[in-house]
Parts: structure tokens; sequence; C-alpha cells
């Protein structure tokens, strides 16, 4: 099967309380992944038509602050699958008080596995491509695919070590 990336597209937006942010009145950096994750969550369930576990997140790039009263929206799209895993992207945006303007604040990458109902990986649809803004996403998923083998094999030996008593 596959299935249209737009088939996929979520959108998110909420509002910056006192309680998201920190006291430099910008939104706390654990909200935000919240949020990304979330919407991410979201994204994956439409294109996979089934429950989802997030396997990891390859980055996150703030780009500019979000601040105390501004509209943070998040917008999700599935970019690269595998047999039961999608890479998701995440835009970040953020409206100040008194705009309509939207300003990239950040994006990131996160995997997310289609699970069934014992938590078992399953299948998920390939993408097509339905937009030329997204293409260079699509060309681009090899290289993100190959960072992120090549990182979990670092982090899996790097568990070795870390799974001692460090002190």
């Amino acid at each position: 099967m596959i299935k249209k990336m737009s088939e996929s597209y979520s959108v998110k937006s909420a509002i910056v309380f006192p309680q998201h942010t920190n006291n430099y009145n910008t939104m706390f950096g654990g909200v935000l992944l919240s949020q990304i994750d979330d919407i991410a969550a979201i994204t994956a369930r439409r294109h996979s038509g089934t429950q989802v576990l997030t396997a990891s997140i390859d980055s996150m790039d703030f780009l500019k602050p979000i601040e105390l009263g501004d509209i943070v929206v998040l917008e999700g799209v599935v970019t690269h699958t595998g047999t039961s895993s999608m890479e998701i992207m995440v835009k970040v945006s953020r409206e100040s008080h008194g705009s309509n303007e939207k300003k990239l604040a950040g994006f990131c990458f996160m995997t997310f596995v289609g699970v069934d109902e014992n938590g078992k990986p399953v299948p998920v649809p390939k993408i097509e491509c339905d937009s030329n803004t997204l293409q260079f996403l699509v060309d681009s998923a090899d290289v993100r695919v190959k960072r992120r083998k090549e990182r979990l094999t670092h982090t899996k030996e790097l568990a070795t070590y870390i799974e001692q008593e460090l002190f």
C-alpha cells in the first residue's frame, strides 16, 4: 500500500501560557518537545492506521525563541518509511502576539514504529511525495536514515559502559 504524504499532514496550535515558560519568558524546551511528540504521533497514526511508539528523536534545532503569549504552530508530515518505521518531520513556527505572520522557530525529525495490540512492529504503508516543496525531504531521507543507524550502533556501544556504575 502507498499513501500520499499529504494524507499524514497534521497541524496543531497552542498559546504559550506562563506555566509553559522559563525565567526568560520563553517556552521550556521540554514542554515544546512534549507537544512535538504529540503531533508526530498523530501524524504517524494517520499514516499507518495503527498504534505507534516513539523510537527516536534525531535532533531538535531551536532556531528562534518562542515567547510568552506567542502561538506555537506545529506541522507534522511523514518524510520516509521503512518496513514498520516512519520518519516524521515536525516544523515548529511561532506567531507573535498581534501578528498572524508565522516565523520558523525550529524543526526536528523523529522515528515512530507502527505496532499491533501486543506492541509488536507491523508493516506501514510506503509514501508518495505529492508536493514539490517536500521532495527535498524525501530525496535526503536516506542520508538521515544512515546517520540514525550509525548513531544507534554507537548508542548501543555506549550503553554497555553507561549501564555500569558511573562513580
